[in-house]
């Protein structure tokens, strides 16, 4: 049976779509048309990005129903889009590990040197202060389920975030006023689009628009 819905995918800073694989071939034994968008995350502040990526992914979406599954800066992207366009057939977004309200990750480590040359100025605006781009886009007026991780890979960032974390982003970070629905899963930040219960919760809120708690 040929779904007709695309779904478009946008990895996080510092990644490629190789990091979404994993999802896009779940997603295409569902039978949806899969857009795995590789984007230059560190080339562009995150306008930009959004600006040039998500235009040029919904473009071969035809005027199809299409929805969004991001991991971490991606979530960001798709935020940052809909503050300033509306998309006639946006159906839902998933997003997992998403710096919602930034990461304390990028307040304490910006000034270290090295830390824009490998996250460029993207890496920069992900902060947890009032004017990170994550804090100035509002709330969410779209359809959106969220997944936060609970575990870490690396004990030293995760100790510069006060309270449970996935290594990069805080669970109360990922959360996102005018969310339908959030969920906590034991997996971490560079993984989860790899750990196959995150992807059966991303199709089941695709499928449902709620997780299975």
């Amino acid at each position: 049976m040929i779904n007709s819905e695309y779904v478009i995918l946008l990895h996080g800073l510092a990644r490629s779509a190789l990091s979404m694989r994993k999802i896009e071939q779940r997603l295409q034994a569902e039978n949806y048309t899969v857009i795995n968008v590789d984007y230059p995350s560190r080339s562009y502040p995150i306008e930009e990005l959004a600006e040039k990526v998500i235009s040029t992914a919904l473009k071969q979406c035809a005027g199809s129903k299409v929805s969004f599954v991001t991991h971490s800066m991606g979530g960001i992207l798709v935020r940052q889009y809909l503050s300033l366009h509306h998309i006639e057939n946006l159906n839902k977004v998933v997003m997992l590990g998403p710096p919602n309200k930034g990461s304390e990750v990028v307040d304490k480590l910006a000034n270290v040197p090295g830390f824009h040359l490998i996250n460029g100025d993207a890496g920069m605006q992900l902060g947890t202060g009032e004017l990170s781009m994550p804090n100035q886009l509002g709330p969410a007026d779209f359809n959106v389920g969220i997944i936060a991780g609970t575990q870490s890979i690396n004990l030293m960032l995760s100790a510069l975030i006060p309270e449970t974390n996935d290594g990069k982003v805080s669970v109360s970070n990922t959360k996102l006023d005018g969310m339908n629905d959030h969920i906590e899963m034991k997996t971490t930040h560079p993984f989860m689009t790899f750990n196959s219960e995150v992807i059966e919760q991303v199709i089941r809120y695709l499928k449902t628009g709620s997780f299975s708690h």
